[in-house]
Protein backbone atom coordinates (compact mmCIF):
# COMPACT_ATOMS: atom_id res chain seq x y z
CA UNK A 1 0.00 0.00 0.00
CA UNK A 2 1.48 3.32 -1.09
CA UNK A 3 0.50 6.28 1.44
CA UNK A 4 0.27 9.54 0.76
CA UNK A 5 -0.40 12.54 2.58
CA UNK A 6 -1.50 15.78 1.06
CA UNK A 7 -0.74 19.66 1.66
CA UNK A 8 -2.94 22.15 0.53
CA UNK A 9 -3.92 25.51 2.16
CA UNK A 10 -7.60 24.97 0.19
CA UNK A 11 -9.54 22.36 1.70
CA UNK A 12 -11.68 22.02 -1.67
CA UNK A 13 -8.52 20.91 -3.35
CA UNK A 14 -7.46 18.41 -1.39
CA UNK A 15 -11.38 16.63 -1.11
CA UNK A 16 -10.30 16.84 -4.68
CA UNK A 17 -6.91 14.85 -4.99
CA UNK A 18 -8.43 12.64 -2.75
CA UNK A 19 -10.87 11.78 -4.25
CA UNK A 20 -8.93 11.54 -6.94
CA UNK A 21 -6.09 9.21 -5.61
CA UNK A 22 -8.60 6.99 -3.46
CA UNK A 23 -10.21 5.76 -6.76
CA UNK A 24 -6.35 3.51 -7.28
CA UNK A 25 -7.00 0.81 -4.53
CA UNK A 26 -3.48 0.96 -3.68
CA UNK A 27 -3.20 4.27 -2.64
CA UNK A 28 -4.27 5.45 0.66
CA UNK A 29 -4.16 8.83 1.97
CA UNK A 30 -2.87 8.90 5.62
CA UNK A 31 -3.01 12.41 6.27
CA UNK A 32 -3.79 15.92 4.66
CA UNK A 33 -3.41 19.37 5.88
CA UNK A 34 -3.04 23.24 4.56
CA UNK A 35 -0.24 24.07 6.99
CA UNK A 36 3.50 23.69 5.91
CA UNK A 37 4.46 22.89 9.86
CA UNK A 38 1.68 20.45 10.20
CA UNK A 39 3.00 18.64 7.24
CA UNK A 40 6.58 17.99 8.57
CA UNK A 41 4.80 16.51 11.52
CA UNK A 42 2.43 14.34 9.53
CA UNK A 43 5.52 12.75 7.57
CA UNK A 44 7.18 12.01 10.85
CA UNK A 45 4.33 10.48 12.18
CA UNK A 46 3.47 8.62 9.14
CA UNK A 47 7.05 8.28 6.88
CA UNK A 48 4.60 8.78 4.17
CA UNK A 49 5.70 7.03 0.27
CA UNK A 50 4.44 10.24 -1.35
CA UNK A 51 3.64 14.19 -0.31
CA UNK A 52 1.69 16.10 -2.46
CA UNK A 53 3.03 19.87 -1.71
CA UNK A 54 1.60 22.86 -2.11
CA UNK A 55 4.20 25.75 -1.92
CA UNK A 56 2.21 28.75 -0.96
CA UNK A 57 1.30 27.61 2.67
CA UNK A 58 1.10 29.49 6.48
CA UNK A 59 3.63 29.40 8.67
CA UNK A 60 5.82 26.79 6.90
CA UNK A 61 5.98 27.36 2.77
CA UNK A 62 6.18 24.53 0.71
CA UNK A 63 9.82 25.03 -0.34
CA UNK A 64 10.95 24.92 3.59
CA UNK A 65 8.47 22.18 4.51
CA UNK A 66 10.05 20.04 2.03
CA UNK A 67 13.81 20.49 2.85
CA UNK A 68 12.76 19.59 6.50
CA UNK A 69 11.40 16.28 4.92
CA UNK A 70 14.14 15.78 3.26
CA UNK A 71 16.20 15.82 6.39
CA UNK A 72 13.46 13.94 8.65
CA UNK A 73 12.14 11.16 5.99
CA UNK A 74 14.51 11.20 2.76
CA UNK A 75 12.75 8.51 1.40
CA UNK A 76 9.92 10.16 1.24
CA UNK A 77 8.85 11.86 -2.79
CA UNK A 78 7.83 14.79 -2.76
CA UNK A 79 5.51 16.28 -5.61
CA UNK A 80 5.11 20.06 -5.42
CA UNK A 81 1.29 21.21 -7.22
CA UNK A 82 1.21 24.89 -7.35
CA UNK A 83 -0.41 27.72 -9.91
CA UNK A 84 3.20 29.03 -10.28
CA UNK A 85 5.31 28.46 -13.12
CA UNK A 86 8.05 31.12 -12.00
CA UNK A 87 11.50 29.70 -12.86
CA UNK A 88 13.01 30.50 -9.36
CA UNK A 89 10.11 28.88 -7.85
CA UNK A 90 11.10 25.71 -9.56
CA UNK A 91 14.19 25.49 -9.02
CA UNK A 92 13.80 26.19 -5.19
CA UNK A 93 11.69 23.93 -5.12
CA UNK A 94 13.51 21.09 -7.26
CA UNK A 95 16.79 22.25 -5.16
CA UNK A 96 14.73 21.70 -1.66
CA UNK A 97 14.26 17.51 -2.91
CA UNK A 98 11.07 17.81 -4.95
CA UNK A 99 10.98 14.80 -7.48
CA UNK A 100 7.71 16.44 -9.31
CA UNK A 101 6.33 19.61 -10.27
CA UNK A 102 2.90 20.27 -11.44
CA UNK A 103 1.14 23.09 -12.38
CA UNK A 104 -2.66 22.87 -10.90
CA UNK A 105 -4.14 23.67 -13.94
CA UNK A 106 -2.98 19.81 -15.00
CA UNK A 107 -3.07 18.29 -11.94
CA UNK A 108 -6.34 16.26 -12.34
CA UNK A 109 -5.07 14.83 -15.71
CA UNK A 110 -1.27 14.42 -14.51
CA UNK A 111 -1.33 13.30 -10.68
CA UNK A 112 -1.83 9.96 -11.13
CA UNK A 113 1.50 9.28 -13.68
CA UNK A 114 3.22 11.67 -11.64
CA UNK A 115 2.95 9.45 -8.48
CA UNK A 116 3.60 6.56 -10.72
CA UNK A 117 7.19 8.14 -12.35
CA UNK A 118 8.32 9.38 -8.80
CA UNK A 119 7.86 6.03 -6.90
CA UNK A 120 9.39 4.32 -9.77
CA UNK A 121 12.78 6.61 -9.06
CA UNK A 122 12.48 9.25 -12.06
CA UNK A 123 11.45 13.31 -11.50
CA UNK A 124 8.44 14.17 -13.46
CA UNK A 125 7.75 17.61 -14.66
CA UNK A 126 4.93 19.20 -16.27
CA UNK A 127 5.64 19.68 -19.93
CA UNK A 128 5.04 23.18 -19.28
CA UNK A 129 7.21 23.34 -16.60
CA UNK A 130 9.81 21.13 -18.42
CA UNK A 131 9.65 23.46 -21.80
CA UNK A 132 10.57 26.28 -19.33
CA UNK A 133 13.26 25.04 -17.74
CA UNK A 134 14.72 23.19 -20.83
CA UNK A 135 14.72 26.96 -22.69
CA UNK A 136 16.17 28.73 -19.81
CA UNK A 137 19.05 26.13 -19.46
CA UNK A 138 19.97 26.36 -23.31
CA UNK A 139 19.68 30.39 -22.94
CA UNK A 140 22.29 29.92 -19.75
CA UNK A 141 24.36 27.80 -22.37
CA UNK A 142 24.29 30.21 -25.20
CA UNK A 143 24.27 33.41 -23.40
CA UNK A 144 25.74 33.27 -19.62
CA UNK A 145 28.01 30.29 -19.35
CA UNK A 146 30.71 32.28 -17.16
CA UNK A 147 33.18 31.19 -20.30
CA UNK A 148 33.18 27.30 -19.38
CA UNK A 149 32.26 26.16 -22.76
CA UNK A 150 35.09 28.15 -24.10
CA UNK A 151 37.71 25.89 -22.29
CA UNK A 152 39.36 22.95 -24.37
CA UNK A 153 39.30 19.41 -23.17
CA UNK A 154 42.79 20.16 -21.44
CA UNK A 155 42.22 23.38 -19.26
CA UNK A 156 39.57 21.45 -18.66
CA UNK A 157 41.40 18.22 -17.31
CA UNK A 158 43.83 20.54 -14.94
CA UNK A 159 40.96 22.82 -13.53
CA UNK A 160 39.66 20.09 -12.30
CA UNK A 161 43.02 18.55 -10.81
CA UNK A 162 43.79 22.29 -9.63
CA UNK A 163 40.00 22.05 -7.75
CA UNK A 164 41.29 18.67 -6.16
CA UNK A 165 44.38 20.83 -4.70
CA UNK A 166 47.52 19.24 -6.98
CA UNK A 167 50.47 21.48 -7.77
CA UNK A 168 51.46 22.55 -10.75
CA UNK A 169 54.56 20.12 -10.47
CA UNK A 170 52.23 17.51 -9.30
CA UNK A 171 50.03 17.96 -12.47
CA UNK A 172 52.93 18.51 -14.45
CA UNK A 173 54.25 14.93 -13.58
CA UNK A 174 50.92 13.65 -13.85
CA UNK A 175 49.83 14.70 -17.08
CA UNK A 176 53.67 14.19 -18.60
CA UNK A 177 53.63 17.88 -19.41
CA UNK A 178 56.30 20.63 -17.78
CA UNK A 179 55.11 22.98 -15.25
CA UNK A 180 55.85 26.33 -17.24
CA UNK A 181 53.11 24.44 -19.64
CA UNK A 182 50.46 23.59 -17.18
CA UNK A 183 51.00 27.53 -15.69
CA UNK A 184 50.58 28.54 -19.31
CA UNK A 185 47.11 26.61 -19.01
CA UNK A 186 46.20 27.84 -15.22
CA UNK A 187 46.89 31.36 -16.65
CA UNK A 188 44.49 31.02 -19.58
CA UNK A 189 42.28 29.22 -17.37
CA UNK A 190 41.96 31.96 -14.55
CA UNK A 191 41.64 34.69 -17.14
CA UNK A 192 38.43 32.36 -19.25
CA UNK A 193 36.57 32.20 -15.74
CA UNK A 194 37.38 35.28 -14.15
CA UNK A 195 38.86 34.38 -11.31
CA UNK A 196 41.81 36.21 -9.46
CA UNK A 197 43.13 33.11 -8.04
CA UNK A 198 43.63 29.26 -7.43
CA UNK A 199 40.71 29.41 -4.69
CA UNK A 200 38.56 31.59 -7.24
CA UNK A 201 38.90 28.84 -9.28
CA UNK A 202 38.12 25.91 -6.62
CA UNK A 203 34.75 28.57 -5.98
CA UNK A 204 33.90 27.99 -9.40
CA UNK A 205 34.50 24.43 -9.70
CA UNK A 206 32.52 23.64 -6.62
CA UNK A 207 29.42 26.35 -7.87
CA UNK A 208 29.67 24.33 -11.68
CA UNK A 209 29.41 20.92 -9.86
CA UNK A 210 32.55 20.30 -12.02
CA UNK A 211 34.08 18.82 -8.46
CA UNK A 212 32.14 17.76 -5.60
CA UNK A 213 32.76 17.95 -1.78
CA UNK A 214 32.98 14.89 0.34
Amino acid sequence: MVKIIIVDDHKIVRQGLKSLIENNPEYKIVGETGNGKDAVELIIEFEPDVVIMDISLPEMTGIDATRRIMDVSPSTKVIALSMHDDRQIIQDMLLAGAVGYLLKESAYEELMKAVTVVLNGQVYLSQTISDLLVRDYVYRLRNNDNGISTLTPREREIWVLLAEGMSSVEIAEKLYLSPRTVDTHRKNLMDKLDADNIAGLVKIAIREGVIKLD
